[in-house]
């Protein structure tokens, strides 16, 4: 601020100069304080009208806790069973957002998966037990429904979190720790946060306002008392807050709301992956500089293609923001509805064009989703036939074919090592293609399996004689 500004505020207040109306806190945010009033900047009115659609979210789960703890190991299983085990109850805490008048709230689906009993305490302390209408583990979000008996329960508005920067003061409102409904203080740290790996769309908006377990779930909130994220994880070796936090942006939780419907949670499909454009692509396909989506794989006939994308060519921003790897250029894809167009700034041969994607559902075919019996390295894993369809929902790439392991669950598969998005290409140098290959493969294999396995971009071979 300038020394005449701070000079002319002091001589208001000295001389008695009748001082402005009052200013909204987030306008007093915009410019340097010129008054005592805007020095004297409280967030108790945005607090106070924030908090009350703000809840402590508990699930209550009953586990079977094997007495011996060999039993964890399924081999074991196989021979005695879970007769030698006891229930035990597992609770969690977190927290969760009003969004809509009649009950319906937003969490994170890690605050309630596996919860057979969810209930929401309100801001006055009242509980209500809660049906869970969504759990979506791609993005980490969950909807919550308690019945109010009627009431209009206070809400908390959509901010639009493309247009939140670095260097905004925000709020972040939760139950830490479960002492009670808590309200920090800090900045937006960075935007699109994308190795963060808490859940399928990597798109984070980080901060430094305190976050600690049991805010996961809870509201970051900008000045003018506005959702512009679910917080979600945080970064630390303690388990106590140290100033990284993370929150899913509010478009993508507004996208997964409406799209919630009785027809389920589908997203848009690009038909098209690629890789992040390091400085040594940058040099060798001549870009300026380092920056954009280098398409390696476009789908035949999907929107990518239609649109006359090729491999080779680079993606540099969508609908105007600039994109630096796929998990951005996926996060702005899916905060598309299905039939939206995307406008994309893309590079070729040292050319620049604006392209418009008329973005659609990824083909579906038959799942045939099955679990592997028998004995094998697979037992006990659910494994499907991949299409567009099941590799979006894998996050794989959209050209991927051939048979995924979708969930190894707590069986041999997962003992041997398997993930899900693991794709099985061959047992015994036996190409496999689909699910009914892969279940005769394992069958003809006569207790030796050699297995090429494709995870990401690596090929592993796993050997296991049994």
């Amino acid at each position: 601020m300038k020394a005449s500004a701070l000079l002319a505020a002091a001589m208001a207040v000295a001389t008695g100069v009748a001082a402005a109306a009052p200013v909204h806190p987030a306008a007093q945010l915009s410019a340097p304080p010129v008054s005592m009033a805007q020095v004297q900047l409280s967030f108790a009115p945005v607090v106070k009208r924030v908090a009350p659609a703000v809840v402590n979210v508990y699930t209550r789960s009953v586990v079977q806790a094997p007495v011996n703890p060999f039993l964890n190991d399924p081999f074991f299983r196989q021979f005695f069973g879970n007769g030698l085990s006891r229930e035990r109850v597992q609770q969690s805490l977190g927290s969760g957002v009003i969004v809509r008048s009649d009950g319906t709230i937003m969490t994170n689906n890690h605050v309630v998966q596996g919860g057979s009993d969810i209930v929401v305490a309100l801001a006055d302390k009242r509980e209500f037990k809660a049906k869970l209408l969504l759990s979506d583990p791609r993005t980490d979000l969950a909807i919550l429904k308690i019945d109010a008996h009627g009431e209009t329960l206070p809400t908390l508005p959509f901010a639009d979190s493309d247009k939140v920067q670095v260097g905004d003061l925000v709020l972040a409102v939760g139950d830490p720790f479960g002492v009670g409904q808590t309200v920090t203080m800090g900045i937006v740290s960075a935007l699109a946060r994308t190795q963060v790996s808490a859940s399928d769309y990597q798109f984070f908006i980080q901060t430094d306002a305190a976050i600690n377990p049991g805010n996961s779930g809870g509201a970051l909130v900008t000045t003018d008392g506005r959702l512009a994220g679910i917080n979600t994880s945080i970064v630390s070796n303690s388990g106590g807050s140290v100033g990284i936090g993370f929150a899913i942006p509010s478009n993508m939780v507004r996208r997964v709301l409406e799209g919630s419907g009785s027809g389920g949670l589908r997203f848009a499909w690009f038909g098209a992956d690629g890789q992040t454009v390091t400085n040594e692509i940058a040099r060798s396909i001549g870009l300026a500089r380092p920056g954009g989506v280098l398409l390696k794989s476009v789908y035949p006939g999907g929107p990518a293609a239609q649109a006359g994308l090729k491999v080779g060519e680079v993606v540099l921003d969508v609908d105007g923001v600039p994109v630096d790897d796929m998990q951005a250029l996926n996060y702005r894809i899916a905060t598309h509805r299905p039939g939206d167009v995307s406008t994309m700034k893309v590079s070729a041969n040292g050319q620049v064009r604006d392209i418009a994607v008329k973005l659609s559902l990824p083909p579906e075919t038959p799942r045939m989703v099955t679990t592997i019996g028998g004995r094998n390295p697979l037992t006990g894993a659910r494994v499907e036939n991949l299409s567009p369809a099941a590799a979006l929902d894998l996050q794989l790439e959209p050209t991927a074919s051939g048979v995924a392991v979708v969930n190894p669950g707590l069986s041999i598969a997962a003992n041997q090592g398997f993930q899900a998005g693991d794709i099985v290409r061959s047992i015994n140098g036996q190409p496999v293609h689909n699910v009914a290959e892969l279940q005769r493969a394992l069958v003809q294999a006569n207790g030796h399996w050699d297995m090429i396995i494709e995870r990401g971009s690596q090929r592993l071979t796993l050997n296991v004689d049994g």
